[in-house]
């Protein structure tokens, strides 16, 4: 992790990571983005070509693995190294907006996420932006009961769409909503039909989402509940369903999904001191990621330091983790420090008791 001033954040690439349980919607999505005339140049990453189903008139033939498409945009194959496919769009000349990485419908999608920390050269030219994960509102109920993976995905999500919302009742969806809050309370939900999008709201969100997010609602990283903020854009019903809680910032969610959806092993920390030590947090976060890493599925947190004019931005997949310094802390705003855990089994007691030992 980085001691020192982050460089200008917009002369990376932003990457975002896009999973779903099979039938959600991805390929609707991704046909969007490619053939869509939204002014962009982005570069969609598939796992595998034959599943993505690209109608063929987007496709300009190519002997590469990379196909151009009409509207600026291309769509790369991946039937090897990550790495390498990224590599190689970084050295195509105009370079692009922005990164696509679709996973497989069956996949965990950390080792994604987690090739934009660990590799070098990917990390110079790239910034992992979000993670987005469609949600199946017909069937998603049915899948959290038999499926590790589905659960998976939207523990692990920044943005949520949930998906077909035409095929369900109001009642139903409110039902799906509460579900996926209780396993990931701090995804931003958009309920869609056939993945019908503000591609800005899903693509260049900046870091994870998690600015945004605090800047829209400074106690994001407190709430029981989802960080949804509703603007002029949002077209459902939030009557009710927000039963938002305001503790003392620290709390713990061990989750059940309600009627009809099994129970979920997801757990939500959520932590609250105020400055600390940079020699005691650093220690710790790398402890606590060695240790734990299995069981995080993510952690984000903003930090404050001492005698120091910016804030401090942590996030992390499992084992890796990294941080960097970032905007300055504005006037008035209070220094504290703001970190989440998502995962399994995760001790709470531990972690609040080892971070509040950072505290100064």
């Amino acid at each position: 992790m980085s001691d020192t001033p982050s460089s200008d954040t917009q002369t990376s690439i932003p990457v975002t990571v896009l999973t779903g349980y099979l039938g959600s919607g991805k390929t609707t999505l991704l046909n969007r983005i490619l053939s869509e005339d939204h002014g962009k140049r982005y570069a969609v990453i598939v796992n595998e070509f034959g599943e993505i189903g690209i109608d063929n008139d987007l496709i300009v033939e190519s002997d590469e693995e990379i196909y151009e498409m009409n509207n600026g945009c291309v769509c790369c194959t991946v039937r090897g190294d990550l790495v390498r496919v990224v590599e190689g769009l970084m050295r195509r000349p105009g370079r692009f907006d922005a990164i696509v990485v679709e996973t497989t419908g069956l996949a965990d999608p950390a080792p994604v996420a987690q090739t934009f920390f660990m590799d070098d050269d990917v990390r110079a030219k790239t910034r992992l932006d979000a993670v987005v994960a469609l949600v199946d509102a017909k069937h998603v109920a049915m899948r959290l009961k038999d499926s590790r993976e589905a659960e998976d995905q939207i523990a692990f999500a920044d943005v949520i769409l949930l998906n077909k919302t035409d095929l369900v009742s109001e009642e139903e969806l409110h039902g799906l909503e509460h579900a996926i809050r209780t396993i990931n309370p701090h995804a931003r939900i958009h309920r869609t039909e056939r993945a019908g999008i503000a591609l800005p709201e899903i693509l260049d969100r900046g870091a994870f989402d998690l600015q945004r997010a605090l800047e829209s609602d400074p106690h994001f990283l407190d709430h029981d509940d989802p960080d949804h903020v509703c603007g002029p854009e949002c077209d459902h019903d939030h009557a009710h369903g927000h039963d938002h809680h305001h503790g003392d910032g620290d709390h713990h969610r061990h989750h059940d999904h309600g009627p009809g959806i099994h129970g979920t092993t997801i757990q939500s920390v959520s932590l609250r001191t105020g400055e600390v030590d940079p020699q005691k947090f650093m220690p710790w976060i790398q402890k606590i990621t060695q240790l734990d890493g299995p069981n995080i599925l993510r952690l984000k947190g903003i930090i404050a330091f001492p005698n120091e004019p910016q804030r401090y931005v942590v996030q992390g997949v499992h084992m890796i983790v990294e941080g960097d310094h970032e905007r300055a802390w504005k006037d008035g705003e209070k220094r504290e420090s703001r970190i989440v855990f998502i995962g399994r089994e995760l001790d709470r007691e531990k972690l609040e008791r080892t971070f509040q030992a950072c505290a100064v």
